[in-house]
């Protein structure tokens, strides 16, 4: 894949990012608003009145909700955005196939039918196995290189391939990883708030206040659920991109030892 392309790609990326964090923060106060606030989820039509739902609990669950929501549906939006593009970074088929039969190629001698398995494979994993194999021709034809000099353009070609594609598939794992460290914080501090509440209701004189009191600790409790909840998700979602980023990469880095190891095996003999 050309320079060109990746830059329009990672522009296009920053662009999205720059985009959804923005559209999540809007959507978490929507919802928290109209949708969780809704009249029909209290007594008497009145968000000032007892819950009678689910949602109606959440949004007793103060301000701290709609910025948890947000974080959310951040760590929401960027997991199926990453899906999508390590999805297209793997290509059509199974890429341990993909490269245990371009491998059998290249030791038959088949370049040619290699680098068209690489077409029709397509991602990350064929785009730099095609950059290593077209090199290879262009190589094994000049005769005015010598055994090294051959050896080290594969090598430097392969590595500038694997320099484009790597990059692309870790982008917004940061945000990610950020969200699931922030949640569990945001959270904590929506409970502190909460039980601050239900200690003053009780250190009120006389009778304590039993509504004040139960909605401190159901404040406190909503946002300690939906911190850990994001922070959960988050974390989960980010060990499972990183196992499937290393996979690629491990693909990669075999397929350009065997491509450099079959010309050096080749010129030896």
């Amino acid at each position: 894949m050309s320079n060109q392309k990746k830059a329009e790609e990672g522009k296009f990326t920053l662009a999205f990012a720059a985009l959804a964090i923005p559209v999540c923060i809007i959507a978490g106060i929507i919802i928290y608003s109209f949708i969780l606030g809704n009249g029909s989820n209290f007594e008497e039509g009145n968000p000032e009145n007892h819950p009678i739902n689910m949602l109606g609990i959440v949004y007793k669950g103060g301000i701290i909700v709609p910025i948890l929501i947000s974080v959310l549906l951040i760590i929401l939006t960027f997991s199926i955005e990453r899906f999508i593009t390590i999805g297209k970074a793997k290509g059509k088929g199974s890429v341990e196939k993909f490269v245990i039969s371009t491998r059998q190629m290249l030791a038959n001698g088949q370049v040619d039918a290699a680098i068209a398995a690489c077409d029709v494979q397509k991602g990350s994993v064929a785009n730099v196995i095609k950059n290593g194999l077209s090199k290879y021709k262009i190589v094994e034809a000049d005769a005015s290189m010598d055994k090294e000099a051959k050896l080290v353009a594969i090598q430097k070609d392969i590595e500038e391939a694997t320099s484009l594609e790597l990059p692309m598939l870790s982008k917004n794992l940061v945000i990610i990883s950020t969200c699931a460290s922030i949640a569990t914080l945001i959270g904590l501090i929506g409970t502190v708030v909460g039980m601050i509440r239900a200690f003053q209701a009780l250190a009120q004189a006389g009778s304590p206040d039993a509504t004040a009191l139960s909605t401190g600790i159901s404040e406190a409790l909503i946002n300690t659920f939906l911190g850990i909840s994001g922070s959960a998700i988050a974390i989960v979602m980010y060990n499972y991109f990183s196992t499937k980023i290393d996979s690629l990469t491990y693909s990669i880095d075999e397929a350009g030892y065997s491509i450099v190891k079959t010309f050096e095996s080749k010129h030896n003999k």
